[in-house]
């Protein structure tokens, strides 16, 4: 097993790009490419629908390609090069806050609305199936796809049914997994589910009488990396603000608890102080979690290296914190790409 580690700088790392060619949508800052790129695979482009993202991405990554447009558009473009017809791996993690568990789920599906991942109105949870779409026509070897863990919680599974029929429907045999970053060597608890897709043609065993799952092994299991062990006791003040309604509650919540453990109405639920002997919780694009001695919000770098993102990122005039709750962390998709290369691609 490759080891990775998540204080990294882009300036000092070498991309092998010996592994295969890959493609990202819903790309955002580019989490999940370099994600690819540390396990020594080519991104030649991206399509992501927020110019405020695609303008950091390019300025970290300068894509070959990239397609500033929602997928529902580029889906239909007659005019992409061959090479994106010739890919070893489709990525995407497509918006998903209609099946978080903090969301309002059901009330939100099926709603044509505009929401913070994109700049136009958009169906949040049909999107995972225009990407299917996409995976149709252009046959990668391997799709991956990431979303909420909330894609697993009630009538929300449902929905998995449908999406593992439509990759049946586009040629494709599937499986997923619910994964943990906090096992897999990033000081964040970030659970996320992982569509693994292997084109029908393409030998591999399966695990079922039908040969419709795929076998892939993706069992994590390292040492979680504490908060303390990332903690900084100096750094740049983060750029979310918190008024004294916060500030009156969190003095008084534990560790590692949420603020409406003491808040009256339990309002603040998803305001989290961070627990010494345990990762980062979830790095959310809407706020960051709080420090357990200090009274402020982690700091800059302590987010950085909560999400395995470069030191040396360049986030433009974007808040790091909102890049990196929206963003896969680079160290999940690298081991998962190590898995996919060693176990499917390396013997095709």
């Amino acid at each position: 097993m490759i080891e990775y580690n998540y204080e990294w700088k882009l300036s000092e790392t070498n991309f092998a790009k010996n592994k295969g060619t890959v493609f990202s949508c819903f790309a955002c800052g580019g989490g999940s490419t370099m994600g690819y790129k540390l396990a020594g695979f080519d991104v030649v482009g991206c399509n992501e629908i927020d110019p405020r993202m695609m303008k950091v991405y390019i300025e970290n990554h300068h894509p070959k390609y990239s397609y500033l447009e929602p997928i529902q558009t580029f889906k239909l473009r007659n005019d992409l090069p061959d090479e994106l017809y010739n890919l070893d791996i489709l990525d995407g993690s497509p918006p998903c806050s209609s099946f978080s568990i903090a969301g309002n789920r059901e009330d939100d599906w099926g709603e044509n609305k505009k929401f913070r991942e994109g700049q136009a109105d958009q169906v949040l949870d049909t999107l995972f199936f225009d990407f299917i779409d996409l995976a149709k026509k252009l046959q990668p070897k391997v799709v991956i796809a990431e979303n909420v863990k909330g894609l697993l919680v009630g009538n929300a599974i449902n929905y998995v049914q449908k999406i593992i029929t439509e990759f049946q429907d586009a040629g494709y045999k599937v499986d997923f997994k619910l994964l943990n970053a906090s096992n897999m060597g990033i000081p964040q608890k970030r659970e996320r589910v992982f569509f693994y897709a292997i084109r029908n043609d393409i030998p591999v065993s399966t695990v079922d009488l039908f040969g419709t799952q795929p076998k892939l092994d993706l069992n994590f299991n390292e040492k979680e990396i504490t908060f303390k062990e990332i903690r900084k006791t100096t750094g740049n003040e983060s750029a979310y603000k918190f008024g004294d309604a916060i500030r009156k509650y969190l003095k008084d919540t534990l560790p590692g608890n949420s603020l409406a453990t003491v808040h009256p109405k339990g309002s603040f639920f998803n305001e989290i102080k961070v627990h010494p002997d345990k990762p980062t919780p979830t790095i959310r694009a809407s706020g960051l979690p709080y420090d357990y001695i200090d009274e402020r919000m982690i700091f800059e770098e302590e987010t950085i290296l909560s999400g395995s993102f470069p030191l040396d990122y360049n986030f433009g005039k974007e808040k790091p914190g909102y890049i990196i709750g929206m963003s896969v962390p680079p160290l999940m998709i690298a081991k998962i790409a190590d898995e996919v290369y060693t176990q499917w691609l390396s013997n095709d």
